[in-house]
């Protein structure tokens, strides 16, 4: 993606929203306008699905639960059977991956505390439907600190609002969108990044870009530290690259 692109959201509804945000403050950060479209674009349908823009492994399979549920079973008898064990999922879409998994860790005795992290009323309603023993949350901060955590995340990472910083000819800037009138567009804001790219990246041509997730840090960071007061473990199936890489990864469907 760069400067030239257009990557304005169609809806009337949102565009007004970003319209009216950055006339009233100035460009927004690439991760700032990720997230305003993420909390819109998954509160408004049902996205998945041959209705929706795309499909995920456990709605393709149910062998794909199943064996995670293998996992949760394993990891539960590894701990010792513990009486109290809270099953703790981010993103869980329709509960399709929870509802196949849960099932098959029942065969082996495993009942823990269901807790599903979801911010969309849409897909909390879909999810209740498979999973009505569940208690929902918007964070981990509320999931009981008692009893291991037995975590479990699929695409959800990914999906998390990302930062960008471009360099530009003034030096390395964080990239931002604005509207000029016609449509949204990224491009190098005014703040010096300089200091937050790694010296053997930091004289890379015009153009490049780098991205973090600040949102994936300070959850891990957050996980961790519950795992080691609560004990436990965490299973997150994503996407990413081995070693570090330039460019802008945001993709989008419509």
């Amino acid at each position: 993606m760069d400067a030239r692109e257009d990557i304005g959201p169609e809806d009337t509804g949102l565009e007004a929203i970003f319209r009216r945000l950055i006339g009233a403050t100035g460009p927004i950060s690439v991760a700032h306008y990720m997230a305003e479209a993420n909390a819109h674009y998954y509160n408004r349908a049902d996205p998945l699905g041959s209705a929706g823009d795309f499909i995920t492994a456990p709605e393709i399979s149910q062998m794909f639960g199943e064996m995670i549920g293998l996992w949760l079973a394993d990891q539960w008898q590894r701990a010792g059977k513990p009486a109290l064990c809270h099953y703790v999922e981010f993103g869980p879409g329709r509960g399709t991956l929870a509802s196949d998994a849960l099932r098959v860790a029942e065969r082996f005795g495993f009942r823990p505390a269901v807790h599903l992290i979801e911010g969309s009323s849409r897909l909390r309603h879909a999810q209740q439907t498979l999973i009505p023993q569940a208690t929902w949350h918007d964070g981990l901060d509320s999931v009981p600190r008692e009893g291991p955590l037995l975590i479990v995340a699929n695409e959800f990472l990914d999906a998390l609002p990302v930062r960008q910083i471009v360099r530009a000819e003034q030096g390395w800037r964080e990239r931002v969108v604005l509207h000029n009138g016609e449509r949204f567009l990224p491009v190098a804001g005014a703040r010096p990044m300089d200091t937050a790219v790694p010296a053997a990246l930091a004289d890379s041509p015009l153009g490049t870009i780098l991205e973090t997730c600040p949102a994936a840090s300070g959850m891990a960071y957050e996980i961790a530290v519950r795992l080691k007061a609560q004990s436990g473990t965490a299973l997150f199936i994503d996407y990413g690259y081995s070693t570090p890489q330039t460019g802008s990864t945001l993709q989008a469907v419509r």
